[in-house]
């Protein structure tokens, strides 16, 4: 049953190897196109085929010839063809017939249904809001086997990879849905919307310097579009979740700007590395924070105004400014402080974002670039200032929005009273791109206020009270225990994503084995567990009886396994006997599913409490011809959980034969084993003893991995210097340097963990009985 399958993917540059063309985005043309293929296949381009002949070749063989319709002018890297011989569901939404094509046997399974339902109703709201009608007479979407992206906004033919458009119905949970619902949804908000079709296909931007435009305007409506189709999705926390947070994590590493110069460009990056976070996340959180300042009304408007007169052609930031602008001037209930260009270029134009600094006794504000403690002495002449809309409540109610305009600012409306409960938040359902650092003052009485009432802050403003301050204590603005001090309230946190926030930064999946130190573990497993008990038997009960009910949370889905994870390394007795148990009815039974939302710490917990029994289960389970993808990864992951010695030494063994294991899996056996507490010390000895074999086999790049891992066990300077010793002795000249440098890193690092670890342990004590 061997099928072939031709699909184009022509985005940044690569319509030039297809047709002779002017392949850039501002050169628009209409497009004829004509395929040519095997009668058994079908052939699909951007408009619908308007004629399907056969000609005979030379050879007397019989061929297909599909035609397709005139397109729409249009920008080359927009033009598509897919030649496939696959089956497709379909529904008229208004008039416009829309197809989604897949394998046979997956249309045979609904699991198109889903996204066929939904794909109608998405492109329906998306042109009621922007009031813009989409101008093609077909929609098609194709589901890719293999492909690079997640989805790409060909006009009139989308493509995707499978897994962005795949839902399987027995799979109740929400989650998948939600992901095809943003993928579809943001490709759409091309079609439909904007800059490409919408944002991007009907109106283009000039150059690849302002793609943010079509991403990130596509970006923010994806959020908009999916809540609408499932609003069992917050809008507001899955948009801090899924596109905030991780670009504030990144935006101050990554040195560009949303909109550089072209010329910048065209020296230094290459296309396809302007397709990132930045321009997709951090495109659509400016865009999420205009339409705050803005009101979502005004912008929407502004946005109609521009897609009309730019339909058909190319546009850069500026003309959408001047759009924006227009409205603002025609009414006076918004007022801004500078024009629209000034206020959204401080934001565009310049490389990350700022921190505001606050003295709450004075009412003082001042702004300054997010960087870490080592690259702030050598900005200083850097002295950016942004435009900064400031939404704030005080003692739990909403004031009116004030601007921050040059780099500091004094706010008499923000001074405090010497009333403890008198406190101020800041940036309220983060309707700015910015993170701030309090006083002391203030951050007392918010930490207080959280113990006694956290319901008083909104759930996305304590999840970015409690990051904002990890960060800052991270890039050496505030001191560790500062962050600890909010960290007391959690027993009354009932929110998943913050508990997952708060987790990843006290328990870094990396450094798991470096907090089992002696000093620090005992101490934060009494002080976290009894504050992770509430929220732990609250999701234990929906495992134990009806894990159903947790089918339309969201972030169950995406962030139990964590909580559970944390719980059975803190050693929660509970938590290990679920484990347990459940691992015991997968081995009775080998068609009993795990609870997928936990499978990855059930098994790992299953093993390390187990014996060779349950380790062997699961090599059984894992040398299976038919057990998933997803499941040969969770198996490889929890062998290394055992806790002895032999079987993680057994484990490397089988890793190292050539008939067990495919080879890019031994070096994911030898870390898995290395991150281990009991393990690396086994791995290590374990590759020093087969190392010409190891090198052979995978050379440097794996040498460097599990450098960079061990050089995360080794606390000592004994340490240090057997590592050298190894090095010298394996290693040629020049790649001697590299790593005599990364241990001299690893030196310096980890003075600064003990030095944290210590203060983490001094806090922990003081406060561990609280």
């Amino acid at each position: 049953s061997y099928s072939m399958l031709i699909a184009s993917q022509m985005e940044p540059t690569y319509a030039r190897r297809v047709y002779p063309c002017f392949d850039e985005p501002a050169m628009k043309s209409i497009f004829n196109i004509r395929i040519v293929h095997d009668p058994s296949y079908v052939a699909l381009s951007n408009m619908p085929a308007i004629d399907v002949s056969e000609m005979k070749d030379e050879n007397g063989s019989l061929w297909t010839v599909t035609t397709f319709n005139t397109s729409l002018k249009m920008s080359t890297y927009l033009t598509a063809f897919v030649v496939c011989d696959f089956d497709y569901v379909t529904r008229t939404e208004r008039g416009n017939e829309i197809r989604i094509w897949a394998r046979k046997e997956a249309i045979r399974n609904g699991y198109l249904d889903y996204a066929v339902n939904i794909t109608g109703p998405i492109f329906s709201f998306l042109e009621d809001i922007l009031n813009i009608s989409y101008p093609l007479p077909k929609t098609d979407l194709v589901a890719l086997p293999e492909f690079g992206a997640d989805g790409m906004e060909n006009w009139g033919l989308l493509t995707f990879r499978e897994a962005s458009l795949m839902y399987i119905p027995s799979d109740k949970f929400i989650s998948r849905k939600a992901m095809i619902a943003l993928i579809v949804s943001h490709e759409l908000g091309h079609q439909a919307c904007g800059k490409n079709s919408w944002f991007g296909n009907l109106v283009t931007m000039n150059w690849w310097n302002d793609l943010w435009l079509n991403e990130g305007l596509a970006s923010y409506f994806e959020y908009v579009g999916a809540t609408f189709v499932e609003p069992k999705l917050l809008l507001d926390k899955v948009f801090y979740d899924h596109a905030v947070q991780p670009v504030l994590r990144e935006d101050n590493e990554i040195v560009r700007s949303l909109s550089e110069r072209e010329d910048n460009i065209k020296g230094s990056f290459s296309l396809t590395s302007l397709f990132d976070s930045i321009t997709y996340n951090k495109g659509a959180t400016i865009t999420w924070m205009l339409s705050g300042f803005l009101t979502e009304k005004l912008l929407i408007k502004a946005l109609t105004s521009y897609l009309k007169e730019f339909s058909f052609s190319n546009a850069n930031q500026d003309d959408l400014w001047t759009h924006i602008q227009m409205i603002v001037n025609a009414q006076d209930e918004v007022h801004l402080p500078a024009t629209v260009k000034q206020i959204m270029d401080s934001w565009t134009c310049q490389n990350g974002f700022p921190v505001l600094t606050l003295n709450l006794t004075t009412g003082t504000i001042r702004q300054e670039q997010f960087l870490s403690k080592r690259n702030r002495k050598s900005t200083d002449s850097n002295n950016n200032t942004w435009i900064i809309p400031i939404s704030w409540m005080r003692n739990g109610s909403l004031q009116p929005l004030m601007w921050l305009d040059k780099s500091s600012k004094v706010f008499p409306e923000m001074q405090v009273l010497e009333s403890e409960y008198d406190w101020i938040l800041l940036n309220v359902n983060l309707s700015g791109y910015y993170r701030v650092n309090y006083d002391q003052l203030n951050l007392k009485r918010l930490a207080h206020l959280l113990e006694n009432d956290p319901k008083a802050i909104p759930a996305v403003s304590r999840f970015q009270l409690i990051d904002d301050v990890f960060a800052l204590t991270q890039f050496g603005y505030v001191q560790i225990e500062t962050a600890l001090e909010l960290t007391k309230y959690l027993a009354r946190e009932d929110e998943l994503f913050i508990w997952n926030m708060v987790l990843s930064n006290l328990v870094p999946e990396n450094l798991e084995s470096t907090l089992k130190n002696y000093e620090v573990y005992p101490l934060l497993k009494k002080y976290l567990l009894k504050r992770m008990l509430p929220i732990y038997h609250y999701y234990a009960g929906f495992i134990h009886k009806h894990i159903d009910a947790l089918e339309d949370d969201y972030f169950a889905l995406a962030y139990l396994e964590k909580l559970f994870a944390t719980a059975c390394w803190l050693g929660l007795q509970d938590c290990l006997n679920l484990s347990s148990e459940l691992y015991a009815k997968w081995m009775d039974n080998a068609e009993y599913k795990i609870p997928i939302l936990i499978k990855r710490t059930v098994c790992c917990y299953g093993i390390a409490v187990g014996s060779d029994r349950e380790w062997n289960f699961a090599w059984e389970m894992y040398t299976r011809t038919d057990s998933t993808e997803e499941d040969k990864d969770i198996l490889l992951s929890a062998m290394s959980c055992a806790k002895e010695s032999w079987l993680l030494y057994r484990y490397l063994q089988y890793g190292l034969s050539d008939t067990l294991f495919s080879s890019n899996c031994t070096s994911t056996v030898i870390l898995n084993v290395l991150t281990k507490d009991i393990g690396h010390r086994i791995a290590w000895d374990f590759v020093t003893e087969n190392w010409p074999q190891l090198s052979e086999r995978y050379g440097q790049e794996f040498l460097h991995d599990v450098l960079k891992v061990m050089g995360r066990f080794v606390n000592t300077d004994v340490q240090i210097q057997e590592l050298q010793v190894f090095y010298n002795a394996t290693l040629e000249e020049d790649e001697r340097e590299a790593t005599t440098l990364l241990l001299e890193f690893t030196k310096s690092e980890n003075i600064e963990w003990r030095n944290l670890l210590n203060k983490v342990a001094s806090w922990l004590e003081k406060n561990v009985d609280d």
